[in-house]
């Protein structure tokens, strides 16, 4: 599968109502802007990443709380057990605008590939230069599997879409750097 078949499905499958809105607003005051534009504007006029409130999701403290920043994955694991135990409220599976879908559960199929190529080029990836072109090709693939995209739509041309792209980042990663 091309590259290039992935943007175009993607922009073929991309909801009719965004460019609704973005023709809308290209005939207002506000222009429309995407988030680095919008961030870059914000610095431009003086204000600072200090500037912004300290936010994240919700339970999320709990975790950080009780582990640190080099703890294995086992230790994450474990941690993350015993909080689903203190409180049943508590998850790490997303969320959404209902509040009420899992964004993990039903998804292995798409979720699996995913994680086993974020885990490969984490593996790979440690102390080599970000300036290789190798490394850059490689985080330019696995940033493209990380939208939720793939995940919302669950199976179908875009779990193909994300395979596909796992299968590209694999194979940048099999030889050592």
């Amino acid at each position: 599968m091309e590259l290039k078949q992935v943007l175009v499905g993607c922009l073929i499958e991309f909801p009719p109502k965004y460019f609704d809105v973005i023709n809308e607003a290209t005939n207002s005051d506000t222009p429309a802007c995407n988030v680095t534009e919008y961030l870059e504007y914000l610095d431009s006029i003086g204000i600072r990443e200090e500037d912004f409130p300290q936010i994240q999701p919700i339970m999320q403290k709990r975790i950080w709380d009780r582990i640190g920043p080099r703890s294995t994955s086992a230790e994450l694991e474990k941690t993350l057990e015993r909080l689903r135990k203190e409180d049943h409220r508590f998850h790490m599976e997303g969320g959404s605008w209902t509040n009420n879908i899992s964004w993990v559960r039903g998804y292995a199929d798409v979720m699996g590939p995913i994680e086993q190529t974020s885990v490969l080029f984490s593996e790979k990836t440690t102390g080599v230069s970000t300036v290789q072109h190798r490394y850059r090709n490689a985080l330019f693939h696995l940033l493209m599997t990380q939208t939720s995209c793939y995940r919302y739509w669950g199976t179908g041309l875009w779990t193909d879409y994300a395979r596909e792209l796992c299968r590209r980042t694999n194979d940048i990663l099999k030889y050592d750097f």
